[in-house]
């Protein structure tokens, strides 16, 4: 399974991007996809997760109120809607995909992808 992000940018505080995730297999291949994020210098951060049925959604509390994660699986695409947004929420993010029913949501995950910037400015 590949995973391809895109949507990433430069933003001012207080204002919105939607980031996207395709899958290159159906969504039968995998369970639950999920974002995570990365700050210079800080360790990989989970952000938001959703099972392909559209349930079981978890998030960081950081993001609680401002982030909405969804997908659409006619086309294997998970999007993250970012409003709000904070210099903090900085980071490049990262989707990733995950095989087994009984997964822990926080992971691990199989696959990775390869990462979209996002920049918010003060």
């Amino acid at each position: 399974v590949q995973l391809q992000a895109s949507g990433g940018g430069l933003v001012q505080a207080g204002g919105s991007l939607r980031l996207s995730c395709a899958a290159s297999e159906r969504t039968s291949s995998t369970y639950r996809l999920a974002w995570f994020r990365q700050a210079p210098g800080k360790e990989r951060e989970f952000v938001a997760t959703i099972r392909w049925s559209g349930d079981r959604i978890y998030y960081v509390d950081s993001v609680k109120g401002r982030f909405t994660i969804s997908r659409d699986n006619t086309k294997n695409t998970v999007y993250l809607q970012m409003n709000s947004l904070k210099p903090e929420d900085t980071a490049v993010y990262y989707c990733a995909a995950g095989r087994s029913p009984y997964m822990n949501y926080l992971g691990p995950y199989d696959y990775w992808g390869q990462g979209t910037q996002v920049t918010v400015s003060s």
